[in-house]
């Protein structure tokens, strides 16, 4: 029988890398599904509507939120983001697994909408770490570097609201520790009641 797909969310402080993981471990699976969130802003060079983002208009995003056809949404420097409800929940109804790399904010507010979701935190090696890596980045001034490493340590006391956390030191580990977080999941007794009950028929029953 169909089990129904996994959703993953991933999620930690800007510079632990969720971002580089998530697109390396969609890019090694092609069984593993990206979710594709919409936003008001203009597409950037290199960018294809679709696949980076679903690019709306402000007034077309303000109807999926009046019509409750997002997640979880929210605005940033004066653009919209947020999360499709719709082809997430075809994709796992059709037994696909999914993945959604969020920010904290975002996924608590999933986590209240689909708490049978797989919520991970990403966390850095070291705070250290984290500061190079966001130094590294080229774009970020002492100022936002210093506000990004303090807005981190507020989200690190949401960690208890996660099923896993996952340490990107090496992108390799990391990205064998997300796929055996989802393998794990998908044994999990709760996935596959279906499948237990069609094999041991009336010996066990599930209430």
């Amino acid at each position: 029988m169909k089990r129904r797909g996994v959703l993953l969310i991933v999620s930690g402080p800007s510079g632990a890398g969720k971002g580089t993981l998530v697109r390396a471990y969609v890019d090694s699976r092609e069984d593993v599904y990206l979710s594709v969130s919409a936003t008001t802003r203009s597409p950037r060079a290199g960018e294809v509507d679709g696949t980076s983002y679903h690019f709306t208009s402000y007034e077309q995003f303000m109807d999926m939120v009046n019509e409750g056809q997002l997640l979880e949404w929210a605005e940033y420097c004066g653009n919209c983001y947020g999360t499709p409800k719709a082809a997430i929940e075809q994709m796992l109804a059709e037994g696909k697994d999914v993945i959604l790399e969020i920010d904290v904010q975002g996924a608590m507010k999933i986590r209240s909408k689909m708490p049978e979701g797989v919520f991970i935190f990403v966390l850095p090696p070291s705070m250290e770490v984290l500061k190079q890596r966001l130094i590294g980045r080229e774009s970020e001034s002492n100022t936002s570097v210093i506000a990004r490493l303090k807005r981190a340590q507020t989200e690190f006391l949401l960690i208890d609201k996660y099923n896993y956390v996952l340490v990107n030191d090496t992108i390799e580990q990391a990205i064998s520790d997300l796929d055996g977080i989802l393998r794990a999941e998908k044994c999990r007794i709760e996935r596959n009641k279906n499948i237990i009950q069609e094999v041991c028929g009336d010996v066990i029953s599930f209430n």
